[in-house]
């Protein structure tokens, strides 16, 4: 049987802390799908197509690795890429809070859709997509935070 898993997320930009957790879920996983998610009531800086072009740069490395776009429930797209696992990052004691509810109702939904967490190494604990935003809304380098591709992307924003 294919261990097929979904890392979701809204990318706003994909960090390298994003990028961590979906090269330790792809070393875990025969087929990592990056489900790059609509999320227009967070009004993203960068278009979907946008978002999901960066983290496909940003994942071209990783084989076993794929990346789309969508916009219906997670449960539903697991059930469309026949996957039966969904990888988060967990950061701090606050996105542990938030996923745990997550995680409970995605049970209630469907019940074989397992969730498994990696905690951020603590070079990454404090990384958001929020806060490099932010700083480069400042004009301050952000390259140690994100991938190349990103870092050239915000730069003409």
């Amino acid at each position: 049987m294919t261990r097929r898993a979904i890392t979701p997320g809204t990318f706003d930009p994909i960090t390298n802390g994003h990028l961590d957790i979906i090269c330790r879920a792809a070393s875990m996983m025969d087929e990592v799908t990056v489900a790059v998610a609509k999320s227009a009531g967070k009004h993203p800086l960068f278009p979907l197509e946008e978002r999901a072009r960066l983290v496909r740069q940003a994942t071209e490395h990783l084989p076993n690795v794929s990346v789309e776009a969508f916009d219906c429930l997670l449960v539903d797209f697991a059930r469309q890429k026949d996957a039966h696992v969904i990888v988060k990052g967990l950061r701090a004691i606050t996105d542990f809070e938030y996923e745990f509810q997550m995680n409970a109702l995605n049970q209630q939904l469907d019940y074989n859709l397992e969730t498994i967490f990696i905690m951020s190494p603590p070079e990454y604990m404090y990384l958001s997509s929020s806060i490099v935003r932010e700083l480069a809304s400042f004009g301050a380098d952000v390259s140690q935070f994100v991938p190349p591709c990103v870092a050239k992307a915000l730069a003409k924003v």
